[in-house]
């Protein structure tokens, strides 16, 4: 099982993680990517489907036309771990290769 990480330890990780933010009153992390249209915010969410599967690690996430809201958390530990930083990273890679920054 991942390790959560402390509270030190998440703000560090958010200073290196583009748009995303402590979710209030929980311990999660969260996002909002904005894409062109609905099929670029779909094609997002697919790369990001593989890459998580193949980690063995999901996302809470919502689409809504171009707008995918992502929250991140690692229910087994109670908090957030390097699972969820990973992830986090690998979708905003995915967003910049569509041109979101």
């Amino acid at each position: 099982m991942a390790e959560r990480l402390s509270a030190e330890a998440r703000k560090s990780a958010l200073k290196g993680l583009t748009g995303w933010t402590e979710v209030a009153g929980r311990e999660a992390i969260a996002r909002t990517f904005v894409f062109r249209d609905f099929n670029e915010a779909f094609g997002f969410m697919c790369r990001t489907a593989l890459v998580a599967e193949k980690n063995d690690h999901h996302p809470e996430w919502r689409n809504v036309y171009k707008t995918v809201e992502v929250v991140l958390a690692t229910h087994d530990a109670g908090g957030v771990t390097a699972l969820d930083v990973d992830l986090a990273k690998a979708m905003n890679a995915i967003a910049a290769q569509l041109g979101v920054a």
